[in-house]
């Protein structure tokens, strides 16, 4: 039976380890942290085509569970003018699997806890540093190397590895690093406010200055998001700024609308999150003849689309149905570029384009929801989250 070694352990790995089991592929996950989980206060939005990818392995029920939802977006300007309301793409497809909102670190545990009890196992504290390919007289193989001086050994190693992918490095060591955007991403949590905003909705507000997004849980607590210029954060310290130093300038950003995000930051405790915004355009190598990249490793969008999530999750089952149909790996890998390579750019691109008009403080001519996708007409983001894999 083949065996993949797949590097990382977040949300990529654990449902690629889920759709290769489903695939009669032996799966084990190296993860480089100690634990998981570690981003434990953002949130994030799984739209339809991320549920109803996770349905092909059977593990979008404990994602469900475990999130809420938001049928519709509504638009303001910066002097609280309404600019437009819609269904959030997917809700209107009837198939009960419409964007559902939870924190990052929930996912992360449902899923890994779905694939626990499916017998996958987890290596913790293993952060790669090599990879080799050798071979047997049973054909190629390939070795991973361990900081902590072990090593594995499998038929192809599939690198999950996020943003900062050592794995897209070893695969071509010219490839493209992460682009800052300009931007720090900031979540926080509102729970003493009486700031009136209508159930089920997302409330996305184009500031003067900043963009802002928000949304009420069942339990009344506002969660918000804004998208905020600024310098790049140093990610390898302790946070420089305190939580309320952040509220006070989110806040101030907003303080000269006539809209009711200065009023929602205001109310926020100390669990505010910042993270700096960043992108790739293009990654020209995704895979040697045993090694292969998926999700933010390959491919990393901006945040504006909110589909870093959905992306990942289908990469990683498209990834499993192709080593399933194909001999061996390298002609899996050629069959998985080629289904995904097209789709993912142009939600890179897509989210690019957000992020430039939120960040000029205006909505543009075509507005558009937390799903990334501009509107058009009827149907026009069908090709995002309209997107389903027959397995």
């Amino acid at each position: 039976m083949t065996k993949a070694l797949i590097i990382g352990g977040g949300i990529a790995g654990a449902v690629t380890a889920m759709a290769l089991k489903k695939a009669g592929i032996t799966a084990e996950v190296f993860e480089a942290y100690p634990t998981g989980a570690d981003d434990v206060g953002a949130f994030l939005v799984v739209f339809a085509n991320g549920l109803e990818a996770l349905r092909v392995i059977d593990a979008h029920g404990p994602v469900v569970d475990h999130s809420f939802p938001a049928r519709r977006v509504q638009l303001l300007g910066s002097d609280g003018a309404r600019l437009g309301e819609r269904p959030i793409a997917g809700t209107e497809q009837g198939a009960g699997l419409g964007p559902r909102t939870l924190r990052r670190a929930t996912l992360y545990q449902v899923l890994h806890n779905e694939a626990a009890r499916r017998g996958i196992a987890v290596r913790h504290g293993k952060r790669l540093v090599g990879a080799e390919t050798v071979r047997t007289p049973e054909g190629k193989r390939v070795v991973a190397t361990f900081a902590d001086g072990s090593r594995a050994e499998g038929d192809l190693l599939i690198g999950a590895d996020g943003l900062h992918s050592v794995t897209r490095t070893l695969i071509d060591p010219a490839a493209p690093q992460p682009r800052y955007t300009g931007q720090n991403t900031v979540c926080g949590y509102a729970r003493d406010t009486d700031v009136a905003l209508p159930p089920d909705t997302y409330t996305m507000i184009f500031g003067q200055r900043a963009f802002f997004g928000c949304t009420r849980a069942p339990d009344g607590e506002i969660w918000w998001f804004a998208n905020v210029p600024g310098t790049e954060l140093d990610r390898t310290r302790p946070p420089a700024t305190t939580p309320e130093a952040w509220r006070e300038r989110v806040a101030a950003l907003f303080a000269d609308d006539d809209t009711p995000a200065a009023d929602v930051v205001r109310a926020t405790d100390d669990r505010i999150i910042v993270s700096n915004a960043y992108d790739i355009a293009s990654t020209p190598r995704w895979h040697t003849d045993t090694a292969v990249v998926l999700g933010d490793a390959a491919h990393a969008a901006a945040p504006n689309a909110a589909q870093g999530a959905s992306m990942a999750i289908e990469d990683g089952i498209v990834l499993a149905k192709c080593l399933r149909d194909h001999p061996e790996p390298q002609s899996a890998f050629v069959a998985y570029e080629k289904l995904r390579r097209e789709r993912v750019e142009r939600v890179v691109a897509a989210s690019a384009g957000l992020a430039r008009r939120t960040a000029s403080g205006g909505p543009g001519s075509r507005p558009a929801g937390p799903d990334g996708a501009e509107r058009g007409g009827p149907g026009a983001d069908d090709w995002l989250t309209g997107y389903r894999i027959e397995w």
